[in-house]
C-alpha cells in the first residue's frame, strides 16, 4: 500500500466530550436552528447574512472579528440574522496550500488532524462564547461532521464537492440548513440534483456503520458564479440568472425552494470590493421582483478585520492568508444597508 498511517485519530465523541459544548449554548443552538430554518421555509422574513473570513486562520483575530459581528447584529437584527463564517477547512484546486485549521493548526507549521480537530472546535465555542452567534463552516470532509455537528448552525457543500456522492448523502442526515453550491461549471441541474438527494433518505456506510438518513429539508442552492472552459468567470447572480433558477425549482418540485448568493468567488471575480456592488444588485433585484424576493433568502460575503490577502507568513493580523476579503470597515458599513434596504 502507499498509504502511511501517521497517528490514529479520537472520535467525534472523544473530542466532543473532552471540549463539550456548554449547556448553555446548546439551547442557543437550538433557538438559532430553528429561526433559520423558520427563514428558509418562508416563514421569517429576516435575511440570512453569512459573513466572515475566507478562511478561519487564527482564532484571535477569528473571535475579534465575531465579537466585532455581535455588536452590528445589535444593530440589525430585527431585519438580519447574521452567521459567522467560521470556515476552518479550505478547498484546494490543484491540492496545494493552505488546507484550513482543521489539518494545518499553524498555517506556518506541518500538518497535524489531532491537533487540528482540536483546535478547530476550541475556536468554534470560543467565538459562540464571544459572539453568542453559532457560525457556518463548510463541510470539506464528510468524516469531520461528527465533530462539529453540535456546534455548527449552517453548512455549506463547496463547488467541487457538490458532485460527489458522499458529501450528497452525508447532507441527507444533517439536522441543520445546508446549502449546495453550484459546481464550478456553473450547472444548475448538477447543483439541483445534489439539493434532490440532499433532501431524500439513504442508506449508506459511514464511519465504520450502516447508516439510514431521513433526508434533510432545509438542503439549498448557493450561486457562486462559475468558471468557463477558457477559465474566464461567469457570474449566476443576476436577474435572469434567478428566473432560471425558479423555472427549475419548480420542475425538480422540491422542498423549500431558496437561494442564497455567494458574492465572492467567481461571481466576483475575487474582487472582492465587487462584493458591496454585488449585494445592492441583488437586493435591487429583490425589490422588483415579488418571485426573486420569495427564494432569495441570503447573502454570502467574504470579509475579515483587514482588506484585500497577505501570503502565509507575512504576518499582518486579521487578513486572509487565501481568499481576498473586504475590511472591517467596509462589512459594517455594507451590513447597515442591507438592513436598510431589505
Amino acid at each position: 500500500m502507499s498509504f502511511t498511517f501517521v497517528q490514529e485519530l479520537p472520535t467525534p465523541r472523544e473530542i466532543r466530550e473532552e471540549y463539550p459544548l456548554p449547556v448553555p449554548f446548546q439551547k442557543l443552538k437550538k433557538e438559532r436552528d430553528q429561526e433559520i430554518a423558520r427563514i428558509l421555509r418562508g416563514e421569517s422574513d429576516r435575511f440570512l447574512v453569512i459573513v466572515g473570513p475566507c478562511s478561519a486562520d487564527n482564532e484571535s483575530a477569528v473571535c475579534e472579528y465575531v465579537e466585532r459581528l455581535a455588536r452590528v447584529n445589535e444593530k440589525v437584527k430585527e431585519k438580519l440574522f447574521l452567521i459567522p463564517r467560521v470556515y476552518t477547512n479550505k478547498p484546494r484546486t490543484t491540492g496545494d496550500g493552505y488546507k484550513g485549521i482543521a489539518s494545518q493548526p499553524d498555517p506556518e507549521g506541518k500538518t497535524d488532524f489531532r491537533a487540528g480537530l482540536i483546535a478547530m472546535r476550541k475556536m468554534q465555542i470560543h467565538a459562540i462564547e464571544v459572539s453568542g452567534m453559532t457560525a457556518a463552516d463548510e463541510m470539506l470532509y464528510p468524516d469531520n461532521w461528527g465533530y462539529v455537528e453540535d456546534i455548527l448552525s449552517y453548512v455549506a457543500i463547496g463547488a467541487r464537492s457538490v458532485e460527489d456522492q458522499q458529501h450528497r448523502l452525508i447532507t441527507s442526515g444533517f439536522d441543520v440548513a445546508s446549502g449546495m453550491k453550484n459546481p464550478t461549471s456553473g450547472d444548475f441541474h448538477v447543483m439541483l440534483n445534489s439539493i434532490y438527494a440532499a433532501q431524500h433518505p439513504h442508506e449508506f456506510t459511514y464511519r465504520g456503520y450502516e447508516v439510514r438518513t431521513d433526508g434533510n429539508p432545509l438542503a439549498h442552492c448557493v450561486l457562486r458564479g462559475a468558471v468557463s472552459k477558457r477559465g474566464n468567470n461567469t457570474p449566476n447572480y443576476h436577474y435572469e440568472d434567478i428566473e432560471r433558477l425558479i423555472r427549475l425549482y419548480d420542475e425538480k418540485e422540491l422542498l423549500n425552494p431558496a437561494v442564497v448568493i455567494d458574492t465572492n468567488h467567481s461571481n466576483s471575480g475575487k474582487q472582492y470590493l465587487q462584493q458591496i456592488r454585488i449585494c445592492k444588485e441583488v437586493l435591487h433585484n429583490r425589490q422588483e421582483s415579488a418571485a426573486i424576493r420569495k427564494i432569495v433568502k441570503g447573502l454570502m460575503i467574504e470579509s475579515y478585520l483587514e482588506e484585500g490577502c497577505q501570503k502565509i507568513g507575512e504576518g499582518i493580523y486579521g487578513k486572509s492568508i487565501t481568499d481576498p476579503c473586504l475590511g472591517w470597515d467596509d462589512t459594517e458599513r455594507l451590513l447597515l444597508e442591507i438592513a436598510d434596504e431589505v
